[in-house]
């Protein structure tokens, strides 16, 4: 009833203050960082988020999450100071322990290592020196700032490159085979299903790829009912079947995994891909 309350309420607001919501939808509405929103500006968010998703505007909901990452991304990872104690070291590093099996087997010599959403850096740092074989490291991140910050924290590492840019539109520019593409904690669920699939169909198109996704996923969707990505929690960020669209892209799996979530309403999908 509350959430009702709240929804109803918020959109009235809209009506009322068109040049707030303006203003509110370019600074992001994804996440309330450290409290920021007023009462008026929550409410205003939860009916901007639930007519988007209501009129299944899916492109509308990633162009919500996009301004976030673009204008408060910095603010937000000025908070996540332990990222890799406790997030990847726990939850993300038997499927790199894996990716290093794969790669002494392969007879592909895979050249370049880029993480989409880079965030503060840190497991890019750290994957940088456990790949010793690996020439190129590059971090992308929507937000200018976090970038800004990252390349003066890392000056002294020569192998790492970071990028302000759309992940996608990057590769597009600059992507070739024998590269591995990454993603952890929570990238791709920010992107609608027809932009993800497009994202590993021309991954395909470019040669051979590897890609690690480790994404969260809702808890109460079933994919077997309904194998369509879906807005839940909070952010109304995409539950997708990852599964379903490596496979539909010509990858296959070499790894599929499940790590807790950050609340009860989630879990982490691990998954490890390749396409031959």
């Amino acid at each position: 009833m509350k959430k009702i309350i709240k929804e109803f309420i918020g959109a009235i607001l809209i009506k009322l203050q068109p040049q707030k919501v303006e203003i509110l939808i370019k600074k992001g509405i994804s996440f309330n960082v450290k409290n920021e929103l007023s009462l008026s500006e929550r409410f205003m968010r939860s009916a901007l988020l639930k007519n988007a998703e209501k009129n299944q505007d899916f492109d509308l909901l990633a162009d919500y999450h996009e301004n976030f990452w673009k204008e408060t991304g910095r603010k937000y990872f000025s908070d996540k100071e332990n990222v890799l104690k406790d997030f990847f070291f726990p939850n993300c590093l038997p499927v790199f322990e894996k990716l290093q099996n794969i790669l002494k087997d392969t007879s592909h010599e895979f050249h370049t290592i880029v993480e989409i959403g880079t965030g503060n850096g840190d497991v890019l740092d750290y994957l940088s020196a456990e790949f010793s074989q690996i020439e190129r490291f590059i971090g992308i991140d929507l937000s200018v700032e976090q970038i800004k910050f990252n390349k003066k924290q890392y000056v002294e590492n020569i192998k790492i490159e970071f990028v302000a840019a759309d992940g996608f539109d990057w590769i597009k520019e600059n992507g070739t085979n024998n590269m591995i593409i990454f993603t952890s904690g929570g990238v791709l669920e920010y992107f609608s299903e027809q932009r993800l699939q497009e994202f590993f169909s021309y991954l395909n198109k470019l040669g051979t790829s590897i890609f690690i996704a480790i994404e969260p996923i809702g808890a109460n969707i079933d994919f077997s009912k309904n194998p369509n990505s879906q807005p839940y929690g909070v952010e109304r960020s995409f539950s997708h079947d990852y599964a379903r669209l490596f496979k539909n892209a010509g990858f296959n799996l070499w790894h599929e995994s499940k790590a807790p979530g950050k609340m009860h309403e989630d879990y982490f999908g691990v998954f490890g891909a390749i396409n031959k």
